[in-house]
């Protein structure tokens, strides 16, 4: 299967049609209204994937080196016709995106539903295994977090409203795209986030280094909700005083995991405890 769309040749990194992609960047800081950046050839398959499911995910348009087109054309014809295809010279795509983009490959996508976070609890069929992450405002982590959410099966992500937003580019790029494939909600505070969780039947546990108990110790439970706080504070301590909590063993001398880390060993063990792995 090949694309067979006409390609639109960007000679002028001014050029309107893709302002969207100009200075990116700086756009992180400030937002795309609603748009997101998908960058590499990986993120741009998870892309047209969720754009062929037809959900809350739409591309909008794709620019690419001129170099990349020939490679990709079984990739570009799985998005929809009227998405267009802006091609550039190595010089012009640079100027366009600010910075070197080596790998050559951009898409504007859109998040058209922020779904909320009761709507994907009531959504889980069991066995069901969520993530709760709080205070994570590093992009890195985020990205590692759904990436690990998907290889585990989680069902979803909630994040609280001071966790950074997945969609930015670095997030998704670090996820390999699993920000397009793991239903995630944002906003309202921890607290609120885990008693809304609790109230629907999840056995909630916290992630800690001074844990009451071993994560190989929780109990097989057909409804767990894993959370993650912050590296360096870690969870508040009304969290870990309202909920149970549970500690990763590690040797001494390293006072605690990186949070991404963390994250995907406790789902590697509740996701192989409810035999979802």
């Amino acid at each position: 299967m090949t694309d067979a769309r006409p390609l639109i040749r960007i000679t002028d990194a001014a050029d309107p049609q893709i302002a969207e992609f100009r200075s990116i960047r700086e756009r992180d800081l400030v937002g795309r209204g609603g748009g997101f950046i998908a960058e590499g050839t990986v993120v741009l398959r998870m892309l047209a994937r969720a754009h062929a499911g037809k959900g809350a995910i739409a591309a909008e348009k794709i620019l690419l080196l001129e170099n990349r087109v020939a490679g990709l054309a079984d990739l570009l014809a799985e998005f929809a016709a009227e998405v267009p295809v802006y091609v550039a010279d190595a010089g012009v795509l640079d100027a366009i995106a600010g910075f070197h983009l080596h790998r050559g490959v951009l898409a504007l996508g859109r998040r058209s539903a922020a779904p909320h976070a009761d709507q994907l609890l009531d959504a889980c069929a069991e066995p069901a295994l969520v993530i709760v992450a709080c205070g994570i405002s590093n992009h890195d982590n985020i990205g590692s977090i759904f990436r690990n959410a998907a290889a585990f099966g989680a069902q979803a992500v909630l994040l609280d409203e001071t966790c950074c937003d997945p969609l930015y580019r670095k997030a998704l790029r670090v996820s390999v795209g699993s920000v397009l494939s793991v239903p995630y909600a944002r906003g309202g505070s921890a607290l609120s986030l885990l008693e809304t969780v609790h109230a629907r039947g999840f056995a909630v546990w916290g992630l800690s280094p001074q844990g009451d108990s071993d994560i190989r110790d929780i109990p097989a439970e057909r409804r767990i909700a894993l959370v993650t706080g912050t590296e360096g504070e870690g969870l508040p301590a009304d969290i870990l005083s309202r909920f149970r909590n549970a500690r990763i063993p590690q040797m001494p001398g390293l006072d605690s995991l990186n949070a991404a880390t963390a994250t995907g060993i406790a789902l590697y063990e509740i996701s192989r405890l409810q035999g979802v792995i």
